[in-house]
This record gives structure tokens, sequence and C-alpha cells, in this order.
């Protein structure tokens, strides 16, 4: 294990290579002298132009240095917009588990760059974040690239996301950088995705940097985070190089990190007293970069031009652009290109390249020619997927591409055949779906659209209920009405049995309080999970389970009631496994509509004192609606939820007592995703979510409970 030592108030650790038969577990530790950090400047959130570009957003960017001696030395600008030498060039990529605050560190490098001067992003935060759904969760789905400024390199930047259902694109997006910078809650410490995409970055011998953000909070436990990634980078059989990471303290909230725990210290008690900062910046970690990230490899003269495509993009003004890094050769605004199919090399199209850039900050920058090692967007080749490979006419083979972990899950949507069906949408037939969904496929690597041809439902197959949920939620914003039924495992045969049955395990880790942890771990155990540690983190318990998928499904909305909103959960794939059994039924039955109406207060006052209602009065409602889930166990109840109070002209003895019903919380997609059942679907329009049965008719729903099929044989992939 690596030892802390402290050398005048320093925290010195440098992991060397071990004596020859000792192996990768004996580390030690060389104490050298604390390196000196330059003067930075001090840090007024606006980075100040050269006099000749000040209120210009040119590609050309002042390259912000430390201290007066580099400015003298170096240029007062790098055009971002030139095909820059190749060992000018860093292509990195940052991973994290969610919420360890990867978006706000790109934030705050491009501040701090000027790479956002001139626009009015300079005042928003998650600038990242473009697409709407990500700024309403506050989380990032799609990775972006972007580029910027400093000390006459050109940093390109890929934010990639940290759910572990969005993990596709993490992966993809691997074969475009060398290095990943990791960042690490210092309070949370390497959590489920952070192994995840650890893992994915080791496989492909990339050598991280470290950075330990947020430590300017009270909690924060630096030390005992280093200890814990050391030994995450040990179970993961790390090299030697890989295992000798820099590690960097950082608050990208704050806009400051440094290479020294004190001096963090320092910032931290400066920003807590309301001081300016001084001499905090994000100087450290991009010479970190620069020193520790190689630079790109490949041949430039003498090569034919070709580009692995990762990841496509849509301009209103140029159609579909390919995105991706330039594996060799060089390219230039109107050569003529060809697109060739992954895998095969097929040729699918030849074109000519009419616009070549690349994205620094929030603009677009022009570019008239770039080379191997820029990841660059092209346009001109309208047919190109992703995978696909953009390359000279004279090259026949396509670039290798690395396929991504395969889906876990899979739900289908077909259309809406409901009575209320056809209101509020406009996009409303299954060629639309089809289309749409097939669309879809083609920019996301994760999902998989399986058509039989036979029907109008489509599989749709994905990571996790988030990423399908989301799909879902971008389509009725489009709008579409469709069906979804509930997810669903795909499980396996054992290669080497065929008669053995696989299905996907998940990592799950769960931080609660100590009350908590006694319902948390007794529902997980029904549900066939298996508890592999506990331990104490600060004043939380942290359990780590592995657990069948099909196990967490429906599980997210009795975790929040049963730890009353305070435990946090995260999960991660972890492999397929022998099949864990048959799982305890976990929900109560429903109250089904029988009639094509309006709820109505009378009604529904009298059917209430039978559970919970999903319904108010005025709502819809037609017959296979759920509108209410039962309070005990037993068969579905049907129910009249429109029936109105007969008036007659008799007058009654007593006078009539004021309706009140207990208020219903609207269904997200997420919580609908999880409550329904395997003979359930959501109804989903623009402005509606609803729950209801795949068979509307009751009596076909009873013929059909009699010929009970096996969910395995059913849904064997």
């Amino acid at each position: 294990m690596r030892s802390l030592i402290r050398i005048a108030g320093r925290r010195m650790t440098r992991p060397v290579a071990a004596p020859v038969g000792y192996g990768r577990s004996f580390i030690s530790t060389v104490t050298t002298a604390a390196p000196q950090l330059p003067p930075m400047l001090p840090r007024t959130g606006k980075m100040t132009l050269p006099t000749k570009a000040r209120g210009i957003p040119a590609p050309g960017m002042r390259a912000y240095s430390a201290s007066a001696e580099a400015k003298a030395s170096q240029p007062e600008a790098v055009n971002l917009g030139a095909m820059l030498p190749m060992d000018r060039i860093r292509n990195i990529g940052i991973i994290a588990h969610v919420d360890h605050g990867k978006t706000t560190l790109v934030d705050c490098l491009l501040k701090q760059s000027g790479a956002l001067s001139g626009s009015t992003a300079m005042q928003e935060t998650r600038v990242m974040d473009s697409n709407a759904l990500e700024k309403e969760r506050g989380i990032t789905i799609l990775s972006k690239v972007t580029s910027l400024a400093y000390k006459d390199h050109r940093i390109n930047i890929v934010d990639t996301p940290g759910h572990a259902d969005f993990g596709g694109e993490v992966e993809r997006i691997l074969s475009m950088v060398d290095s990943v910078v990791l960042v690490v809650d210092a309070t949370e410490g390497p959590m489920a995705q952070t192994k995840f995409v650890l893992t994915k970055a080791l496989a492909r011998g990339l050598n991280p940097l470290v950075v330990l953000n947020k430590v300017d909070r009270p909690a924060s436990r630096p030390d005992e985070v280093d200890s814990e990634l050391l030994e995450l980078f040990m179970a993961l059989e790390a090299s030697d190089t890989q295992t000798g990471y820099e590690i960097i303290y950082a608050s990208a909230k704050e806009g400051w990190c440094t290479k020294d725990l004190e001096e963090a210290a320092r910032l931290t008690e400066a920003t807590k007293t309301g001081g300016a900062t001084k001499g905090g910046s994000m100087e450290p970690l991009l010479d970190a970069i620069i020193q520790s990230a190689p630079a790109p490899k490949g041949q430039r003269e003498g090569a034919p031009f070709s580009m692995l495509v990762t990841q496509l993009e849509a301009n209103p003004y140029l159609g579909k652009c390919a995105l991706g890094r330039i594996s060799s050769g060089i390219v230039r605004v109107g050569d003529k290109v060809r697109v060739l199919e992954p895998g095969t090399g097929v040729v699918r199209e030849e074109g000519k390249v009419t616009k070549l850039f690349l994205r620094s900050g929030v603009q677009q920058v022009e570019m008239a020619q770039a080379g191997a090692g820029d990841v660059v967007s092209i346009s001109g080749v309208p047919t190109v997927g992703v995978n696909a490979t953009v390359a000279a006419i004279d090259v026949a083979e396509p670039l290798a591409f690395v396929p991504v972990d395969p889906p876990t899950i899979s739900v289908t949507f077909s259309v809406n055949d409901s009575p209320l069906a056809g209101r509020e949408g406009s996009q409303l037939t299954s060629g639309m779906i089809r289309t749409r969904l097939q669309r879809e496929a083609e920019t996301n690597v994760a999902l998989q659209i399986v058509d039989d041809g036979k029907s109008e439902a489509l599989e749709v197959r994905g990571r996790g209920e988030l990423q399908l949920s989301v799909l879902i939620e971008t389509m009725r914003r489009e709008g579409f009405e469709l069906s979804v039924t509930p997810p669903r495992v795909l499980f396996r045969r054992d290669p080497n049995d065929r008669k053995a049955i696989l299905e996907p395990f998940e990592e799950i880790t769960i931080d609660v309080d100590h009350d908590c942890s006694g319902i948390v771990i007794e529902k997980l155990t029904k549900r066939k999970g298996e508890m592999k540690s506990f331990s104490d983190v600060a004043d939380k318990a942290r359990m780590v389970f592995h657990i069948p998928t099909r196990g967490l499904l429906g599980y997210m909305s009795e975790f929040k009631n049963d730890t009353h909103g305070s435990g946090v959960i995260n999960h991660a794939f972890l492999r397929f496994d022998a099949y864990a059994g048959a799982l305890e039924k976990t929900r109560k039955s429903g109250m089904i509509s029988m009639v094509l109406g309006t709820a109505t207060s009378y009604a529904l006052n009298m059917i209430e004192s039978r559970g919970q209602l999903f319904v108010r009065n005025g709502d819809d409602v037609y017959p296979g609606m759920i509108v209410g889930e039962i309070s005990k166990d037993g068969n579905d109840l049907e129910v009249n939820p429109a029936k109105a109070k007969q008036l007659t002209n008799i007058r009654a003895a007593g006078k009539d007592e004021a309706i009140r019903l207990v208020p219903v919380k609207p269904w997200t997609l997420e919580e609908a995703i999880a409550y329904i059942n395997p003979d359930e679907a959501i109804e989903v329009t623009p402005t509606k979510v609803r729950l209801r049965k795949q068979i509307l008719d009751a009596n076909k729903r009873k013929q059909l409970s009699r010929k009970r099929v096996s969910d395995i044989d059913d849904f064997l992939d």
C-alpha cells in the first residue's frame, strides 16, 4: 500500500517500480522536495484579451500563462483554426461517477482560458449541457467535445456522462483521446461508475490523471480517498505506470486547483472567509495535462486521410456532420472522400468535404485543413454513421472500432391504441415511430432496435431505465404518442451449457443513514441481492451489493421512501451470471376502470377507501386503464370511476357532505416504468402519462391469464 509521508507540512507520495520478484503489490514512496508553484494570476472571473482581439470572438485565443516570464517567452495567441504540430495537441477525456463535478470542471477550464469570452455563456453554468433534458435533470446525457488554447497548445476535451445507463458514451469516446482525467469526489470516493469508466480506460492502456474534486467541503477526506483509489487501481490490475498517477486537489465550483494539499486548505479557508482566492486558478491542472498526457500519434505527410466517426451532429445549415479523430493524413476543404461501412469496408457513399471545423466553448471555429491527431467535424457526407470510416478515395480498408458492452434490458414501443389516442400528438403511426427509433440508433451505439417486420411493435434494448426514459421523454416532446411495455431483462444461454441460463448482474453502492440500513438490506435480500461489504463513510453507512438486474427494476421508488429521500444509490453493470431464481411479488394489484368517461368526485370518493387513487376528478378514463392500487393483496379490482350521482326531485332529509379526496401526484416516466407489471403498459402522450393493461378487454385478459408463459422463455436473447 502507498504510505502517506508528510515533510514540512506537505504530503508527498510517488509510487515507484517494484523490485524484481516482489510484484506490483510492493510499492514504496520516494520523498522529494516540494515543488514550488509559480505565482498565478488572480482569478477575476473574466479573461483579459489582447487589445487587438478584445471583444472579438476570433479563433485565435490568448493562451494564458502562469507568470510574467512565461508571457514574454511564449506567443500571445494560439490560432485554434490552424493545423498545429502534433506535439502541441492534447486529446483528453473527462471521466467520473455521476455528480462528481466533470461538467463543472470543464466549465471552469473554458471560462478561465477565455474560450467563452464575448458570449453569453460566460455567465451560465454547465455550458456543455446544452440539451434541454440535461439542463432540467442536471445530468450529462451525451458526450461533447470542445477545445481551448493554453501555452501555445490546443487541448481537445471530451466531457462524458457519469450515469451508468449512458456508459456507452464513455466507451465510444475513449478511441478519440490519448489520456483521461479521472474526477473523484473527495468525500464520496470511488463509486460504482468510477470503477466502470476506469476499467475501460485502463483496458485501452491510458494513463489517468486523478483530480480529487470538492476538497473544500468540510467532510472531504482526500487521504482516505487516495488510498481507496490506489486499492481500486491495484484490484483492476493496473500497470506500474498507470498506478503512478498524479493527484490534483481541486474545487471546480470555486475555480481553483493545486498539487499541494496544504495549499488546498489555504484556498478553502480563503473561500470560506469570503476573500478572493489569491493565486487560485486551474493552471496546475492544465500544466499537468500538457506534461503527462502524450501527444497524439500518427503520420500526416505521405499517408492517406482516414478518420473513425465517433459521433454525429445535426447542423441546421450543413445537415449531418461527422465528428471524429483523424488517424492519418491531412484533409482539406474540397477534398473528395468516401464513407466505408464498419467491419465490411463496403463503400456507402462518395462525396466532398464542404466544411471542416472544431468547437471552442459554444462557438464553431472553421478550419481550412486538419491532420492526424486533430478532433474535428466534417460535413459533406450525409449518409455517414457512427463507427464508419471517412477516408480518401484510394482507401479501401475501414478503421477498427471497439464494440460497446451489450444492452441488459428491453422495452417494446408500439402505437397508442387506447380510446383516447390521437387527441394530443401529431406523430401517431407505426411508420413514424419506426423512423424515429432507427434515427436514434444511428447516433446512440448503446441502443439496439429489433424489428421483426411482422408487427407494428419494435423492441428497443438499452442499458437501464433512465436511458430508455430519456428516449421516451424526448419523443413525447416531439409530438409522439406511443404505448410502452415494462422493461424486461435480456437472458442468455450459457455457451458452455445450452441448458443453463445467464442473466445480467449489477454492482450497486448505497450510502444511507445507519437507522435505514436494516430495511435496505432486508428488501435487497428478498430481491436476490448479496451484500459484499459494509463500511462507514463520514456519517453514512456504505453497502455494496451484487444483485440481478431484475431485482433493481421498480426498486428506486421504494428506496426513496425507505430512506426518506436521504439515501444515495448507484449501480453499474457487473457481468452475466447464473439465473438467480424467481423473485417475490413486490407490488399489490390495481384498480381497473371498466367504463369510458370522465372521473367524478362522487365515484372516486366511494372507491378511495379501497386503496390509493391515480386519477383526479375530471380526468378521462377508459376500460382497461389503471386508476389506482388496492391496499390488500389479491386480484385486480374492476371499478367505475365515472359513476355520477343520480339527481331526483325528492328532497333529502340531510345535507350532502363535502367530498375531500387525497391529492394525487402525477406520474413521471421513471416512476411509471418502475411501477407497472409485465401485463401492463404505459400510454405516453405529449402531456399525459397513463397506466393501462396491455389488453384492454376484460374478458380477453381472463382468458389469457390461464395461459401463463415463463418470462425466461419469452425474453431469452
